[in-house]
């Protein structure tokens, strides 16, 4: 576990649990889900010794469960806070190096990673519990170094006023981690629908499309019990007590909107998920509605030939009667006369459907 001391003034990491809160500031205790598991029971003493409360049991579970969706809980003593991470497997290689295949596809589909983060929200303590390979506690641990005492007068680079507004902080970033998942999501959606309505390909990996769509519901899914579980802390902030203080009262109110601003960014991608949605699905009624156009062109071809070749049938059939007596059957140009006839009645029927464009189609292509 990595434990921060976080002030307006300063930022430091310390070398192991202080047996009291500072003076100043908050306290940030970020660990692994594996570490988290191990040093339970004496982060639990340290959260007693700290707040005079512990975590609960079933909150503690909810912490370790790689499988729990986004939501919120609260008790008299803190607030928890569980969050879904959108981001790209470690395996997975830069998105410029993926080619535009299907196989470049169904790599990206397979490194989609939505696995939990946690967080315990008390008054002046932050727990924070990601997974193994999460980058967002060092990601924040440098840049949260790189803004101690670089404030400047607008406030840019400001350190968070208190555990809720690193958790926001935390939060929004995991959800702007969506951008480079939905550049890889465009891309390789788009070389599926590329493949779907090439008429010169023929499309049998089904199953890439169908890991498509089912990654789009899950995403779906995710982005909405996020933004419950945003607005159930939106609701729970305005519940809190009021503030006398003008400098308390900014700071609540500064919660409010970024809390806000979380809420329209998960917004915003889960519009994107659902356009994304939306467009393989009409990716695959376009992909039947050129297969039945093709289908249908073909066997109107075949009709206009079948159209064609009947009459020369029949003539062919009259002639080929036993008979003595049938007309052209002696005549030295019998055989020239037919020719003519059915070749005359073969132009004219090509001319007629032509001009009735039921050959125009296929005979340019």
């Amino acid at each position: 576990m990595r434990v921060f001391h976080v002030d307006p003034d300063h930022f430091v990491e310390l070398d192991a649990m202080p047996a009291a809160l500072p003076p100043t500031g908050f306290l940030w205790v970020g660990s692994g889900r594996r570490e988290f598991e191990v040093g339970s029971g004496g982060l639990q003493n340290h959260l007693q010794a700290w707040t005079g409360s512990q975590l609960v049991d079933l909150h503690v579970r909810d912490l370790l469960s790689q499988q729990l969706p986004s939501n919120f809980d609260y008790t008299s003593w803190y607030d928890l806070l569980i969050f879904r991470r959108l981001a790209v497997g470690t395996g997975l290689e830069s998105a410029d190096d993926l080619p535009g295949t299907l196989n470049g596809a169904r790599k990206v589909l397979e490194s989609i990673d939505t696995s939990p983060v946690g967080f315990a929200v008390f008054d002046r303590v932050l727990v924070t519990v990601h997974p193994t390979d999460c980058a967002v506690r060092e990601y924040f641990a440098q840049r949260l170094q790189q803004q101690a005492g670089g404030a400047d007068a607008r406030g840019q680079g400001r350190l968070p006023s208190g555990p809720a507004d690193l958790m926001l902080r935390m939060a929004n970033h995991m959800v702007d981690g969506y951008l480079e998942l939905r550049r890889l999501l465009t891309r390789h959606l788009g070389t599926l629908q590329s493949e779907l309505l090439d008429p010169k390909s023929r499309f049998d990996d089904w199953k890439v499309l169908l890991d498509a769509r089912n990654t789009l519901h899950m995403l779906e899914d995710t982005c909405e019990d996020q933004r419950s579980a945003v607005q159930e802390w939106i609701d729970a902030l305005e519940e809190w007590p009021v503030e006398n203080q003008a400098g308390a009262q900014r700071e609540r109110e500064l919660l409010r909107l970024r809390s806000r601003d979380v809420l329209e960014h998960i917004e915003r991608v889960l519009t994107h998920v659902r356009r994304l949605e939306h467009s393989a699905e009409v990716a695959v009624q376009m992909h039947f509605s050129a297969l039945g156009h093709r289908t249908n062109d073909i066997m109107r071809t075949l009709t206009v030939l079948t159209a064609i070749f009947l009459p020369l049938n029949l003539i062919t059939g009259f002639f080929g009667m036993n008979f003595d007596s049938l007309p052209l059957i002696h005549s030295a140009t019998g055989i020239w006369t037919a020719v003519a006839v059915m070749v005359a009645i073969g132009i004219g029927l090509i001319v007629f459907f032509r001009r009735k464009r039921y050959l125009g189609s296929s005979l340019r292509s």
